[in-house]
């Protein structure tokens, strides 16, 4: 019985010593599980479009599929603050970008996370221009006839945006602050809401990611002005920039990346990063890019260690001119 009582002891000992291990093993075994992709918008927008290109080759270099569930609401907020509070194993992930990690936590006057201490940042894969797009009967060709417009027409006209909070949204104040109007905000349950209106010319313009709305421009349903950044975009590389005619200070661009809980293993963030960047540089998967007017980053903007320190001085970048915008939601 004694020998019995020891050869216990000493397998659970034993056991005792082995799991650290077995747990690392675990994480580097990562994804053992199918892998939930939490896109923060609704469904038909630009971060769904490239949350699902990315999900469909990430589902093959993981060996594991990767379910994209669309969580809407509140700019982002509501399907992030989802994120920060799942269980950090690897399981959930997000489609983090410019709006949900940089915009929100200094609009809302409560934010329900922490952008610098909520989460674990992954890898920083796309950049997006936006563009200012017009109804198709719109009586501006320009910036400056869109100008001249606007400020004569300001009480009538309409904007719309993804919802209060989004990049449309903020992206459309800070250029309602430069050209010194008041036009009115319309929020809709996602971008595709909002396009759906602008083509059917109940509003008047949208400052649109570029993905959603080069379709729509080459299509001739709705009518391109300037691109709202520093450097021309892709696909539309004819149409100037606002900075470029005279409108100085919109850089509206949007970036794409991938974060987890806060507490999530290194070996995954890690082996997440590698996957995503293996992802972008797939033939098939850097074509569809270009052909929505999406730029894919380059290797050395990639890593963990990129995106945490991007975080925070896109978060500084945006601080100014919000404030300055005097904009808050409660």
């Amino acid at each position: 019985m004694r020998q019995a009582i020891i050869g216990a002891s000493a397998a659970l000992a034993l056991a005792g010593l082995v799991s650290p291990a077995g747990a690392q093993e675990s994480s580097s075994g990562w994804p053992n599980r199918p892998i939930t992709l939490v896109v923060p918008y609704a469904a038909g927008g630009p971060v769904d479009t490239i949350g699902r290109i990315m999900a469909a080759r990430l589902s093959e270099l993981l060996g594991q599929q990767m379910i994209v569930e669309n969580i809407g609401g509140a700019g982002g907020m509501t399907g992030a603050a989802r994120v920060a509070k799942a269980a950090p194993d690897g399981s959930t992930v997000m489609l983090s970008g410019s709006a949900v990690l940089a915009i929100i936590p200094l609009l809302y006057k409560k934010p329900l996370y922490n952008p610098l201490t909520d989460f674990e940042h992954a890898s920083l894969f796309s950049d997006s221009a936006r563009v200012l797009i017009t109804r198709k009967d719109f009586p501006a060709n320009n910036l400056a006839e869109f100008v001249a417009y606007a400020k004569a027409n300001q009480a009538k006209m309409q904007y719309g945006s993804a919802g209060g909070g989004s990049g449309t949204h903020i992206c459309a104040v800070l250029l309602n602050q430069a050209m010194g109007t008041e036009i009115t905000h319309v929020p809709y349950r996602g971008a595709s809401l909002a396009m759906q209106d602008l083509m059917g010319g109940r509003i008047d313009f949208i400052a649109e990611q570029i993905s959603t709305a080069l379709p729509q421009i080459r299509g001739g349903t709705v009518k391109a002005i300037v691109t709202l950044g520093l450097d021309r975009a892709p696909g539309v590389e004819q149409l100037p920039t606002a900075q470029e005619q005279g409108l100085s200070g919109l850089d509206c661009g949007a970036w794409g990346g991938f974060s987890f809980p806060k507490g999530t293993p290194q070996a995954i963030v890690r082996r997440m990063a590698k996957a995503s960047s293996d992802a972008i540089d797939t033939p098939a998967v850097r074509e569809r890019f270009k052909s929505i007017g999406v730029t894919i980053t380059p290797p050395e903007r990639r890593s963990p260690e990129y995106l945490t320190k991007f975080v925070v001085s896109e978060t500084a970048r945006w601080a100014a001119p919000i404030k300055a915008s005097g904009v808050s939601v409660d």
